[in-house]
C-alpha cells in the first residue's frame, strides 16, 4: 500500500491560511482603515476641540459677569451698613435728645424684667433682655435710638435684598425693623453678644472695624435662613454694639434666579468655607438637598444655628476635584459628577466677602452642537463599518466552508490522540494510534504510545518500592503520625490504632495525651512548647503510652516539620513511633546487674561502716579535748604556739570526722535503698532553695551565682527530696571550691527526650583528660590532696550512687581554661494532685 503524502503541521496550516485568508484580510483592512482615519479623524477632532473651547470660554465669561453683578449688589448693602452705623453712633452720642411721648408710651416692662416696645406705630421693635438686670438697663439709650427709625425704614424700602435692619448693644439690647412682638419671639434671658451677627464684628474677629458678612444662620427673629452684613459701633475704644442688615436666603435665591445663566444652567452661592449659602430648586435635584423651609426658632433663640453638614461641598466625594481647583486658583471651569450626570461648573470669587458664585451647566447642553457634529461623523463611520461587516460576512462564509474542510483533517486525529491519553489515564498503557496525513500528529501519537510504555514501567517500579517501604515501616516503626498545629489534631496509622486499641484515626492532642503516663506528661508538654518556639525542624521524645488494657509501652517519637507559615510558626509536622520497650527493659536490667555487681563489695562496706563507727568515738574525744586545750592556751599569756598546735588538732579531727561521715554515707547506700522517699519534686523551688543555702559562701569568696531556671514552670522529677538536694549542694560546693577568683557559677535545668537534666557549671580551670579519667573514684582529689582546699574525695562518688539509686544518671563535661559542667539526669514525674495543671495550659506541637 503506497504511503500517503504528509506535511509538517506549521507548513500545512500556513499554506491554507495564506491562500484563503491572510492576503484578502490585510488588503481590505488596510484600505478601509486608512481611508476612514485620513478623511474623518483629523477634521472631527479639530472642529470638536474648537467648539468645546469656545463653549468653555463663554461659560467662564458668564460667571465672571454675573459675579460682578452679585458683587455690586453686596457693595450697595455694605454702603448702607456704613451709613446706618454712622447714624447709630450719632444717635448714641446725642444724649440731649428727648424722645416724643408716643415713644415713651409704646415701651413697657414684663414681669420677668424685659423692657420692650408693645406697639408698631410704624417704628422699629425694641427689646432689652433681662440678662441685663432692670436696674442696670440703659433705657434712656433705648428711647434715644428712636432717632434712627426713619433711616431703618428708608434702607428697608430702598433695597429689596434687605429683610431687616437692626442694632444690637453690648448689654443685650436689640432694636430691629420691621416691627414684631419681640417678647414672643426672643428668649427673655437672651445674651446677644453670643450670636455670630454680633461677635463677628468685635475686636477679635474684626480688628479693622469694617463691614463683615456672616455665614448662613437661622434667624432668632423668625425670618428664616439668612446672612447678615454687620459693622461695629465704637465710642472711642469701647464697642457699644453692632449694626446689621439681614438678607434672607429666599431673597438671595430670587436675586440669583434673575441672573442670566446660559445653556439652561443655574447659579448658586458658596461661602469661603465651602458652605452652600443659596441653592435654587434646579440645584436641589443635583445635590439631593432642599433649601431648608422647616426649622425650629425655639432652637435658634437658644443657640446659634448654622446650616447642616449636608450643605458643605467638601462632604461630596465627587466635588473634591472642584474644591482642589478652586483652592489652587486653576482654570475657572471644572467637570464634576452631579445628580448622576456630567456637569460643568464655573466660578468667580466675590472680593467683598470671599464668597464664590458658581454657575452649574449640564455638559450635554453645552456640547450639544459639538455632539451633533460628532454624531454625524459617527454615522459616516457606521456606514463604513456596515460595508466592512457585509464584506466580512461574505468572507467568513467562505472561510467557514474552508474551515470545515480543514477541521475534518485535524479534529479526527487530535480526538484520537486525546482518546489515547484518556485510556492511558485509565490504566490501558497500550492504546492504538489514529491515522493522519499530518506528520506532527502522527509523531505525537507515537510519542503518546511511548509515554504509555514508560508509565507502565514507572508504575511497576513504584508499586515495588511502595511494598518495600511498607515492609520497612511495618518492621521498624510502630506507626506513622501527622500533627495539624492549627486544629491541634493528630492523625495515626491503622497499626497504631490496632496496637493500642484506639477507636479513630484522627483525634485531638488532648484525647491522645489521655493515654500518656502521668510522670511523662508534663515533660512532653514542656518539650512541645520548647520545640514550637525554637525554630528547629527535628523533634524527638520518649514517653510511656498505655494500650487498651492499661499496660504501658515505651515509645520513641521522632518527627520533622512539613510546613510553616509566613511568621515561621509550625503548621504541620509528621513522624514515626518506635516501640523501645525492650530497649528500656534491657537498660533497666543492665542497671540492676550493675547494682548486683556492687553487692560483692558489701562486706567491705560493712567493715568500713563498723570501723567508721569505732573511729567516731575517739575522734569526737580528740575533737573535744583539742578545743579545750585551744581555749586554755588562749587564756594563758605566752602560749600562742600551744594554741596553734591545738587548732591543728581540732582541724585534723574535723576533717577525719567529715571523712568518716562520708564513708558511712557511702557504705549505707545499699542498705538505705529501700528507705528512699521517692516523690514528685518541683525543680524551680529545689534550685532556688539550694542557691540560697550557698549564697553566703559565694559572697564570702567574691563569686557570682546565676540561676537559669523558670521558677514558675510546674515541672517535676521523681526523686528523694533530701538526697537530690544533697547531690545539688555537693555539686555547688565543688563549683565554689574549685572556681577561679571572681568567677561565675551557673545552675539550671534542661528538658531531655527521656527525662530532665539538672546541671551546675563553673568558670574554673577545668579538668585535663587525665583528671577526667580519675573522676568518680573514692578518695581521689585529682592532685589537690596537699592543697588548702578542704575535701575528702568521695563527694562525687556518693552523688553518683545516689543518682543511680533514684533511677537517674550522673555525668560531666569539662574544658581546660573554660570550666566544668556536672549534671544529674532524673526521670520526669507528674505534678501532685493539688498542683496539677489543665491539659490545655501547655502548647502542643508534636506527639
Amino acid at each position: 500500500m503506497p504511503r500517503a503524502s504528509r506535511y509538517p503541521l506549521r507548513q500545512w496550516i500556513w499554506r491554507a491560511f495564506v491562500q484563503s485568508a491572510l492576503i484578502p484580510l490585510i488588503l481590505v483592512e488596510s484600505v478601509l482603515i486608512t481611508i476612514y482615519l485620513l478623511s474623518n479623524a483629523a477634521i472631527r477632532d479639530a472642529q470638536i476641540g474648537y467648539l468645546q473651547q469656545s463653549a468653555l470660554g463663554d461659560l467662564a465669561a458668564a460667571v465672571a459677569r454675573e459675579g460682578q453683578v452679585i458683587d455690586s449688589r453686596l457693595r450697595a448693602v455694605e454702603a448702607q451698613v456704613q451709613i446706618f452705623r454712622d447714624a447709630t453712633l450719632q444717635a448714641l452720642q446725642n444724649t440731649g435728645f428727648q424722645p416724643d411721648e408716643l415713644e415713651r408710651q409704646r415701651h413697657a416692662s414684663t414681669a420677668s424684667g424685659v423692657y420692650y416696645s408693645r406697639s408698631d406705630d410704624g417704628r422699629a421693635a425694641s427689646f432689652y433682655a433681662n440678662s441685663t438686670p432692670a436696674e442696670r438697663q440703659d433705657r434712656a439709650k433705648a428711647l434715644r435710638l428712636s432717632q434712627i427709625d426713619p433711616l431703618m425704614r428708608s434702607i428697608r424700602a430702598a433695597n429689596p435684598l434687605v429683610a431687616a435692619v437692626y442694632f444690637n448693644s453690648w448689654d443685650s439690647y436689640n432694636r430691629i425693623y420691621p416691627f414684631f412682638m419681640t417678647p414672643e419671639q426672643y428668649p427673655h434671658d437672651m445674651v446677644i453678644p453670643d450670636y455670630n451677627f454680633y461677635y463677628l464684628a468685635d475686636a477679635r474677629h474684626n480688628p479693622e472695624r469694617k463691614v463683615a458678612w456672616t455665614d448662613v444662620y437661622l434667624d432668632p427673629a423668625g425670618q428664616g435662613w439668612m446672612m447678615s452684613a454687620v459693622a461695629p459701633v465704637y465710642q472711642g475704644e469701647f464697642l457699644e454694639g453692632v449694626v446689621g442688615l439681614d438678607i434672607t436666603v429666599g431673597q438671595m435665591l430670587t436675586e440669583i434666579g434673575e441672573l442670566d445663566v446660559p445653556w439652561q444652567g443655574y447659579a448658586m452661592l458658596v461661602s469661603r468655607d465651602h458652605n452652600i449659602m443659596a441653592l435654587p430648586q434646579a440645584g436641589e435635584r443635583d445635590f439631593g438637598l432642599r433649601e431648608l423651609t422647616e426649622y425650629s426658632y425655639a432652637e435658634a433663640v437658644r443657640r446659634e444655628v448654622l446650616k447642616p453638614e449636608d450643605f458643605r461641598l467638601d462632604k461630596y466625594a465627587d466635588l473634591q476635584p472642584l474644591l482642589q481647583a478652586m483652592a489652587a486658583g486653576q482654570n475657572k471651569v471644572q467637570e464634576v459628577q452631579l445628580g448622576g450626570r456630567n456637569r460643568l461648573v464655573a466660578w468667580s470669587e466675590i472680593p467683598q466677602t470671599g464668597w464664590r458664585l458658581l454657575l452649574v451647566v449640564d455638559e450635554e447642553q453645552i456640547f450639544s452642537e459639538t455632539n451633533r457634529l460628532a454624531e454625524r461623523y459617527l454615522q459616516i463611520g457606521y456606514l463604513l463599518i456596515v460595508g466592512l461587516a457585509l464584506f466580512y460576512l461574505l468572507f467568513f462564509a467562505w472561510m467557514w466552508w474552508r474551515s470545515r474542510h480543514l477541521s475534518d483533517q485535524l479534529v479526527q486525529p487530535i480526538a484520537g490522540i486525546g482518546a489515547m491519553m484518556r485510556r492511558i489515564g485509565q490504566g490501558d498503557f497500550h492504546p492504538s494510534a489514529p491515522a493522519s496525513q499530518i506528520a506532527e500528529l502522527s509523531s505525537m501519537a507515537q510519542a503518546v504510545q511511548h509515554t504509555g510504555e514508560q508509565l507502565q514501567a514507572s508504575e511497576t517500579e513504584r508499586r515495588q518500592a511502595q511494598r518495600i517501604l511498607e515492609l520497612v515501616l511495618e518492621s521498624t516503626t510502630e506507626s506513622l503520625w501527622e500533627v495539624d498545629s492549627l486544629n491541634m489534631t493528630i492523625k495515626l496509622s491503622g497499626r497504631f490504632l490496632k496496637r493500642f486499641g484506639l477507636s479513630q484515626e484522627c483525634m485531638t492532642l488532648s484525647e491522645f495525651n489521655q493515654r500518656m503516663h502521668p510522670d511523662d506528661l508534663e515533660r512532653i508538654r514542656h518539650l512541645r512548647g520548647q520545640f514550637a518556639s525554637s525554630g528547629e525542624d527535628q523533634f524527638e521524645a520518649e514517653y510511656r503510652y498505655a494500650d487498651a488494657r492499661g499496660e504501658y509501652a515505651w515509645l520513641l517519637s521522632r518527627g520533622k516539620v512539613l510546613e510553616r507559615d509566613a511568621q515561621g510558626q509550625v503548621l504541620r509536622i509528621a513522624g514515626t513511633h518506635v516501640d523501645i520497650t525492650r530497649l528500656k527493659q534491657a537498660q533497666e536490667e543492665l542497671r540492676r546487674a550493675s547494682l548486683e555487681a556492687q553487692a560483692a563489695s558489701q562486706a567491705k562496706s560493712r567493715f568500713l561502716s563498723s570501723m567508721s563507727h569505732e573511729l567516731r568515738t575517739p575522734l569526737n574525744a580528740i575533737y573535744g579535748f583539742g578545743q579545750l586545750i585551744e581555749m586554755e592556751a588562749q587564756e594563758k599569756a605566752g602560749t600562742q604556739q600551744e594554741a596553734n598546735y591545738a587548732r591543728e588538732i581540732v582541724n585534723a579531727s574535723r576533717h577525719l570526722t567529715s571523712l568518716v561521715d562520708d564513708i558511712l554515707d557511702l557504705s549505707s547506700i545499699e542498705s538505705r535503698r529501700q528507705q528512699l522517699n521517692m516523690q514528685p519534686v518541683e525543680i524551680g523551688p529545689l534550685l532556688t532553695g539550694c542557691a540560697e543555702l550557698v549564697q553566703p559562701e559565694v559572697q564570702q569568696r567574691h563569686l557570682r551565682l546565676e540561676v537559669q531556671a523558670d521558677v514558675d514552670a510546674a515541672l517535676y522529677v521523681q526523686a528523694d527530696l533530701r538526697r537530690v538536694r544533697q547531690v545539688v549542694l555537693n555539686l555547688l560546693s565543688n563549683a565554689i571550691k574549685y572556681n577561679s577568683p571572681q568567677g561565675v557559677i551557673r545552675m539550671g535545668y534542661e528538658l531531655r527526650s527521656d527525662g530532665v537534666r539538672l546541671w551546675v557549671e563553673d568558670s574554673g580551670p577545668g579538668l585535663t583528660p587525665e583528671q577526667q579519667a580519675q573522676l568518680f573514684q573514692p578518695f581521689q582529689r585529682l592532685g589537690r590532696e596537699n592543697s588548702s582546699t578542704p575535701g575528702t574525695g568521695i563527694g562525687l562518688v556518693l552523688s553518683r550512687e545516689l543518682a543511680s539509686l533514684m533511677g537517674g544518671e550522673m555525668g560531666f563535661e569539662s574544658h581546660v581554661g573554660v570550666g566544668s559542667r556536672f549534671w544529674i539526669d532524673l526521670p520526669s514525674a507528674a505534678a501532685p494532685a493539688s498542683d496539677a495543671t489543665p491539659e490545655a495550659d501547655a502548647p502542643r506541637v508534636a506527639p
